[in-house]
């Protein structure tokens, strides 16, 4: 199972429970207590507000975004895979099993934010473009 399809399962279980959504031409929810509304910024896109962060990727921000994810990945190396290991089993997390895995709030950051970045990517990829709203 790869990192986009754990990502999706996490977003899955947790629909139930209160958060913040973003939806457009991709659709999911941020992470709990560890994800801003905001995390898309750092693949660049354009950014507007109120209630909601609009974001509008196209063709043009591809780099950008594909520099971006990389960067994440190279950031974090081996701890996808003991993430994505940890993910499929569909197990909850707290800062016991971070630390039992090794992994800090930081890198778990990363690791939510490279789902998102991922499904940025292949939606530009797919559709030309890639807009969403994202919750405040």
């Amino acid at each position: 199972m790869n990192l986009f399809i754990g990502f999706l399962i996490i977003i899955f279980k947790q629909l139930e429970i209160m958060g913040r959504y973003y939806n457009g031409d991709i659709n999911g929810k941020f992470w709990f207590a560890l994800q801003s509304s905001d995390a898309a910024s750092r693949f660049g896109g354009q950014e507007f507000e109120p209630q909601f962060i609009e974001y509008h990727f196209d063709e043009d921000h591809l780099d950008a975004v594909n520099e971006e994810i990389k960067n994440i990945q190279d950031s974090l190396g081996d701890k996808i895979k003991v993430l994505d290991d940890f993910f499929r089993e569909g197990a909850g997390y707290n800062d016991k099993t971070l630390e039992e895995l090794g992994v800090t709030n930081k890198e778990l950051n990363d690791y939510a934010d490279l789902g998102l970045g991922i499904q940025i990517r292949d939606c530009i990829k797919e559709i030309g473009h890639c807009e969403f709203q994202a919750e405040l």
